[in-house]
């Protein structure tokens, strides 16, 4: 029988980015000739996809010494733990681990689990062979670790999902004569979605009043935070002009950065940040916080911003939405960065990374 190359993740979901890259590199594993499965903790899997991940429980009974597993390492879990004590060839991924402190007063499990997830990362240091991260500033994280030679290996992304589509809600949420201003990333507190309204007020009040904010993304296990954004919307007067979307189907998120005008990003903490690209795919100008891997993402490419003066980040979203000059400039890069994406061979890349072990067949 072949040889494998299997993959642990800490949660496997719809829509979540690891979980999709996941299902990539298997179909990528598969073309190569090997096995190839996903396995998780069923606890922190979507019942519908318990036949699509199988259980990292089971998986050392059945390990040979010759299977190759990659670790996707983003927080604390029991396929971390489990894929210490393997006896196969290893690998590891890592996706960043978001500070715990961003969620200690919001969700005391999720910060007890990032925590975790921290303390595994210093234990794993010296557990496998490759070590690769998502991005550079991923990379600098592990090196710091302890973790040997961490190479740089991009999300890889299926870009030829994003193409746009006639989502009915995006068109209930924004206006036709205005300016539609677009956020899309998890609601949580590390994403600084308060500083998104903060900046959207000085856009309305004093700049652009025929405007609309719309935030995509799940809420849940940041019940407290939403609450808070929903009352920070109504202290600020926004109820009728800012809206959260909430988890939405590919379909309706393509039709969301279709009929927007700006994307607008004010997170501290990012170990990649796809809607960057996204936003780029769909000819979207990004304005972003320079804060984490923002400007690795960026690439050149959109604006970046370096101090969160709200009211000179609202006069350059003006600007970004209405300078037709510098917005076509702006989009023109973009387009040259997501042409240098996708002229990555990233299956090759791995493939080369992977060599250490894979020679050893």
């Amino acid at each position: 029988m072949p040889a494998a190359i299997h993959q642990f993740v800490a949660g496997y979901a719809n829509g979540d980015a690891i979980s999709n890259e996941a299902r990539l590199l298997r179909d990528v594993f598969r073309a190569w000739g090997f096995a190839s499965e996903i396995f998780c903790d069923p606890r922190s899997t979507l019942p519908e996809l318990r036949r699509d991940a199988r259980d990292v429980s089971a998986y050392p009974a059945t390990a040979r010494p010759d299977d190759i597993v990659l670790l996707h390492l983003s927080i604390g879990s029991l396929a971390n733990e489990i894929f210490a004590t393997l006896p196969v060839r290893k690998a590891i991924l890592y996706h960043n681990i978001t500070p715990a402190q961003y969620f200690t007063a919001i969700n005391g499990q999720t910060a007890a689990e990032l925590a975790r997830g921290r303390r595994q990362l210093e234990m794993l240091a010296h557990t496998a062979t490759v070590n690769l991260a998502d991005s550079q500033f991923n990379a600098r994280e592990l090196a710091a670790a302890g973790y040997h030679d961490p190479k740089v290996l991009p999300l890889v992304l299926n870009l030829d999902a994003l193409k746009p589509t006639a989502g009915t809600r995006a068109a209930k949420y924004f206006i036709n004569h205005g300016i539609n201003i677009l956020f899309v990333g998890r609601c949580a507190p590390n994403k600084c979605i308060q500083d998104l309204l903060e900046a959207f007020f000085c856009f309305q009040r004093g700049v652009t009043p025929q405007s609309r904010l719309v935030h995509i993304g799940s809420y849940a296990g940041c019940e407290p935070y939403y609450y808070y954004l929903r009352t920070r919307v109504r202290e600020l007067r926004l109820e009728s002009t800012v809206h959260f979307a909430g988890s939405v189907p590919q379909s309706e998120l393509n039709a969301y950065y279709a009929r927007a005008n700006l994307f607008l990003c004010m997170s501290e903490h990012e170990g990649f940040c796809i809607p960057i690209l996204e936003a780029m795919t769909h000819n979207l100008p990004v304005l972003a916080f320079a804060a984490g891997a923002v400007p690795e993402t960026m690439d050149g490419a959109g604006i970046l911003f370096h101090e969160k003066k709200f009211d000179l980040v609202s006069e350059m979203m003006h600007r970004l939405a209405t300078d037709q000059s510098l917005r076509a400039a702006v989009i023109s890069g973009q387009q040259h960065r997501l042409d240098r994406y996708r002229h990555r061979d990233l299956p090759t890349e791995l493939h080369h990374h992977l060599q250490p072990l894979l020679s050893s067949q």
